[in-house]
Formats: structure tokens, C-alpha cells, sequence
């Protein structure tokens, strides 16, 4: 399991364009008062709340700046299960996506599978609004590949596997961003 996960690793090593693709949107939303806005399921969802806490607390101590805006949208419990209920799972990430994002955000979607529906609703939402999406997928990439503008696909379908290989590219985005924008 530890060679497969680091073998991964290195494949993506390989690709650099993607990620500085996705580095450079981010900048180029942060620098023009947008937002970077996160979602996901399960571990997933925890990895959206990671990378969305490393922008606003810090990534690095060494680091000195200031907090910078991002969210995940998995994190109000109350709104989560609101749009559940009264927009079904599909909407769950889409219905507050639509209030809080705007044109010049980047929403990062997360699914290990590119499946996920409510993801996918997101996906959506981020097309209709002029919000730059990113899809950090797994397999194949799914349906979510094709309603993504910019994605970093890990080919493995072990979700496990695939999420040790999101959160490692969620950091080294994120490294790359903060030597951008504090340089």
C-alpha cells in the first residue's frame, strides 16, 4: 500500500502543468478579490476543510501573511441538511454555492470517484455562475471531468489511495500559491 501510494505520487510528479494550471487560477482569484470555495464527502469533505483551514489560519509557520478567503461548504451542518431536505442531495453543495460564490471564485470539487452527485451539482452551479471550477478526481474522473475547467485526475480507483494523493496535491497547490502571492 505504501509503494502504490508513493508510485501515484510520483506519476503526478510528472504532470507539473496541471497543477501550476490550477496554482495560477487560484492567484489570479485571490489577487482579484475572489475566493477559493471547497467541497467533497466523507474524506473528502475533511480534505475540503483542511486545505480551506491552510488559507485562512496559515500552511506554514515559517510564513508570515495575512488570512486569505476560502470555505468549505460541507462545514454548516444546519444549511448541509437543509438543502438535503428541501433541494435533495444533488443541491446540497450547489444551493449554498450559489449564495456565497461569484464570477472570479475558484470552487474546488473533490470526489474520488467523479460520482459524486451533489459534486456534481456543484460543478454545475460553478459553470452557470462563471466560477472557475477544479476538480481534484479519482479513476477515470467521471462525469466530473467534463464539468470541470481545470483537473488533476489520480489514476487509481482505491479511494483510499486516491485520497492520499488529493491531500498531497492540495498542499503542494497550496505551497505554491503562498510562495506567489508572499514572494
Amino acid at each position: 500500500m505504501l509503494r502504490r501510494s508513493a508510485e501515484l505520487k510520483l506519476a503526478l510528479a510528472a504532470q507539473a502543468e496541471p497543477v501550476l494550471a490550477v496554482v495560477a487560477a487560484c492567484e489570479t482569484a485571490l489577487r482579484g478579490g475572489g475566493k477559493l470555495i471547497f467541497c467533497g464527502n466523507g474524506g473528502s469533505a475533511a480534505d475540503a476543510q483542511h486545505l480551506a483551514t491552510e488559507l485562512v489560519i496559515r500552511l506554514r509557520g515559517a510564513v508570515a501573511r495575512q488570512s486569505w478567503p476560502a470555505i468549505t461548504l460541507a462545514l454548516d451542518t444546519s444549511a448541509v441538511t437543509a438543502a438535503v431536505n428541501d433541494f435533495g442531495v444533488d443541491e446540497m453543495f450547489a444551493r449554498p454555492l450559489r449564495g456565497l460564490g461569484r464570477a472570479g471564485d475558484v470552487l474546488f470539487g473533490i470526489t474520488t470517484s467523479g460520482k459524486s452527485a451533489n459534486v456534481l451539482g456543484a460543478l454545475r452551479a460553478a459553470r452557470e455562475m462563471g466560477i472557475t471550477s477544479v476538480g481534484l478526481l479519482g479513476g477515470a474522473g467521471g462525469p466530473a471531468l467534463g464539468l470541470c475547467d481545470l483537473a488533476i485526475v489520480v489514476p487509481e480507483t482505491d479511494t483510499a489511495r486516491v485520497q492520499e494523493c488529493h491531500i498531497t496535491l492540495g498542499h503542494a497547490i497550496l505551497t505554491l500559491l503562498e510562495d506567489r502571492l508572499v514572494a
